[in-house]
C-alpha cells in the first residue's frame, strides 16, 4: 500500500475551514472553524468520550457530526512521530525531502525506508547571513501513517491533512501576535506540555515538557510545587536559547493554556521577568456557539484539535 505523504502545505484554499478529528487517550475531540471575517468563528468544538477510540465509533461520529462534505484533518499524537531540528542541506528545492531525509536517518527509532518525512523550514534572519539555514523534519513511522489513514477509511471519513500539535499550536499562537516580536504559548494536556515560539506565522522553536495536566493537578501539593517549578526551569532555559539564537526578535510575552485551578499562570506570571497570561481564546476568537470554550480544563484538552481547525497554509515547500 502507498503511503502518502504527510502534507503540510496545500495549495487549495480552505477560508471555510477544516473539520477536525483528534484522537485522545480516551476519546474524539473535533473543531471547526470557519475562518472568513473579522476573527475565526468556532462553529463547534466538542469532546466525545469513547474509551478506546476504533473505525467503528469514528463511523458513528460521522454520521452523528454530518462531516461527510467537509475536508478533514487529524493530529497524530506525541508519540506517534519525530521532530528533529536540523541544519538545511545546501541542494536544491527538488532535492531537498531527499537529503533531509539522508540528514535524519541516524536519528530516527526506525529504518529511514520505513519513514514518512515532511519538513519545516525555519525563517532564516536578515541580521545572521552567514548561519546556516534551519528546518524542522518531521518523521513518522510508515505504519503509523498507514493505520490512521486505515482507520479513517474504515470510517468512511476523507482524511485530507495528517498534522502535528506544534503546527496546530503556531495557529493558535498566529491570532495572537504582534509585529516584529515573537510569541510562546505553553500548553498542557494528556499527552504533556508543549512549548513554541512563533513570530510572523511561523514556527521557530519547539519543544516538549514531559509533565501532564493530571500532575499539574495532583492533589499532593508539594507534588505540584516540584512540577510548577520544573516547568519554569525549562521555560528559563528555552527562553535564553531563543535569546542566543534568534536576539533579533524579542519576546512579547509567553500565553499559557491550563486548567485555572493549577495556580501555574499566576506562579510563572510572579516567577518571570517575562510577561505571563492566561491564553484567553476570546480575544482572538468568536467563541459564542460553544460555552464550553469558556471553561479552562476544556480549553486546555481540546487546543490542539481546535489549532488543527484553523488550518489555512496556501504555499508549498
Amino acid at each position: 500500500m502507498k503511503i502518502p505523504s504527510i502534507t503540510l502545505f496545500k495549495t487549495k484554499s480552505h477560508d471555510a475551514g477544516w473539520f477536525a478529528i483528534g484522537l485522545g487517550l480516551h476519546g474524539i475531540y473535533l473543531a471547526k472553524v470557519r475562518l472568513a471575517g473579522a476573527m475565526p468563528r468556532v462553529e463547534r468544538c466538542e469532546y466525545h468520550e469513547t474509551g478506546t477510540v476504533t473505525a467503528a465509533l469514528l463511523e458513528k461520529l460521522r454520521r452523528e457530526a454530518d462531516i461527510d462534505d467537509h475536508d478533514v484533518a487529524t493530529l497524530l499524537a506525541p508519540g506517534e512521530y519525530q521532530l528533529l531540528l536540523v541544519e538545511a542541506p545546501n541542494v536544491p528545492v527538488d532535492e531537498m525531502k531527499t537529503a533531509v531525509r539522508w540528514k535524519i536517518k541516524d536519528g530516527l527509532n526506525y529504518h529511514i525506508d520505513d519513514a514518512t518525512v515532511d519538513m519545516v523550514r525555519i525563517p532564516a534572519s536578515k541580521y545572521s547571513s552567514g548561519r546556516p539555514q534551519s528546518l524542522y523534519a518531521i518523521a513518522a513511522a510508515n505504519n503509523i501513517i498507514r493505520e490512521r489513514i486505515g482507520m479513517f477509511e474504515q470510517a468512511k471519513l476523507a482524511l485530507n491533512v495528517i498534522d502535528i500539535p506544534e503546527m496546530a499550536q503556531r495557529n493558535i499562537a498566529a491570532l495572537f501576535e504582534s509585529d516584529d516580536r515573537a510569541l510562546v504559548v505553553m500548553t498542557f494536556d494528556d499527552f504533556g506540555g508543549l512549548l513554541t515560539f512563533t513570530a510572523g506565522g511561523e514556527l521557530y522553536l519547539s519543544r516538549r515538557i514531559e509533565i501532564n495536566v493530571g500532575q499539574l493537578l495532583d492533589a499532593n501539593e508539594n507534588l505540584r510545587q516540584q512540577y510548577r517549578d520544573r516547568v519554569e526551569t525549562e521555560l528559563h532555559r528555552s527562553l535564553d536559547y531563543f535569546d542566543r539564537q534568534y536576539n533579533h526578535l524579542p519576546v512579547d510575552m509567553v500565553l499559557v493554556c491550563v486548567p485555572d485551578n493549577t495556580g501555574l499562570v499566576e506562579f510563572l506570571a510572579s516567577a518571570m521577568d517575562t510577561r505571563v497570561q492566561k491564553l484567553d481564546l476570546s480575544q482572538v476568537m468568536d467563541i459564542s456557539a460553544v460555552p464550553a470554550l469558556a471553561d479552562s480544563e476544556f480549553v486546555a484538552h481540546s487546543l490542539p484539535t481546535l489549532g488543527a481547525a484553523l488550518r489555512k497554509e496556501s504555499r508549498v515547500l
